[in-house]
C-alpha cells in the first residue's frame, strides 16, 4: 500500500481521554491487581464475547462515571484494555477523560458527535461536512487537505488513519496557527474515529484503528511544534 511505516494502535481511549497517556499515548505502567483484570484479546475479536470477559471491570468503572456522562459498555471497554493489570491506571485515565470531555475538550466532543451525525444522516459518508466542523478549519484545512490525511476501512472494518507527511508543510502551518490549534484538530479527527469505531463496534467485532505514518517523500525533519501537537 502507500505506507512505508505503518504501526498499529488500538483504539483504547480514542479521543475519549485529554491528550494523554488514556487516550492513544504512552505504555500504561502495569501494576498488580485482584480487583481489576483484563482479559486480553485479539484484534478481529467479537465485541460480545470481549465484553463477557470482562464484565467485571467494565462494571468497576462504570462506577467512575458521573450520571450526566454518557458512556458505553465499548468506551469502558476500552480503558479495561488499556490497562489490563493496572485498577488505578485505567480509574485515572478514566477520570481524566471525563474531566477533559466536560471542560476543555467539550467543544471538541460535542462538535466531532454533531458531525458525524450529519455526514451520516443520508445513509453515507459526507466528509467534507466533518472537515468544515473541525477545530480552526479555516486555517488548517489549507494544510491538512484529504490528500495529506487519509481515513479508510480494511476489509474486515477496522479503521486505517494515514498521515503523508510529504504533503504537509508543516513548518508554514504552524506559522500560521498554534500548537494548541493543531493539537485540537487532531484531537477532533481522533474523536470522530472513536464514535464511528464504537459504532462499528457493536454491529459485531470490536473495531480497532490501524495508524499510518507515511514517510515516503520527506527529505527534513518535521517541524518540532509539528510533533508536538501529534503526541500532545
Amino acid at each position: 500500500m502507500m505506507m512505508t511505516i505503518i504501526s498499529r494502535i488500538l483504539v483504547v481511549s480514542a479521543l475519549l481521554a485529554a491528550p494523554s497517556n488514556a487516550f492513544m499515548g504512552g505504555t500504561p505502567k502495569k501494576q498488580r491487581s485482584t480487583r481489576l483484570k483484563a482479559v486480553p484479546y485479539k484484534i478481529g475479536a467479537k465485541t460480545e464475547g470481549v465484553l463477557m470477559n470482562n464484565r467485571f471491570v467494565v462494571d468497576s468503572l462504570r462506577q467512575v462515571v458521573p450520571d450526566d456522562m454518557e458512556m458505553g459498555d465499548v468506551d469502558l471497554l476500552r480503558f479495561a484494555l488499556a490497562y489490563p493489570d493496572d485498577r488505578v491506571g485505567a480509574e485515572k485515565a478514566l477520570k481524566n477523560a471525563i474531566k477533559w470531555r466536560k471542560t476543555t475538550g467539550k467543544s471538541i466532543v460535542d462538535a466531532a458527535k454533531d458531525a458525524v451525525a450529519k455526514a451520516t444522516a443520508n445513509g453515507g459518508w459526507d466528509n467534507e461536512v466533518v472537515r468544515d466542523a473541525a477545530p480552526h478549519a479555516d486555517v488548517i484545512n489549507n494544510f491538512i487537505t484529504p490528500k495529506a490525511v487519509i481515513t479508510t476501512s480494511t476489509e474486515d472494518g477496522d479503521l486505517v488513519y494515514v498521515i503523508r507527511a510529504s504533503q504537509i508543510d508543516d513548518k508554514e502551518l504552524m506559522n500560521k496557527a498554534s500548537v494548541e490549534q493543531v493539537c485540537d484538530f487532531f484531537m477532533y479527527a481522533k474523536e470522530v474515529h472513536n464514535i464511528v469505531a464504537n459504532k462499528r463496534s457493536e454491529k459485531g467485532r470490536l473495531c480497532s484503528v490501524l495508524f499510518a505514518n507515511d514517510i515516503s517523500g520527506v527529505r527534513k525533519a518535521p517541524d518540532k511544534r509539528f510533533s508536538q501537537a501529534l503526541t500532545s
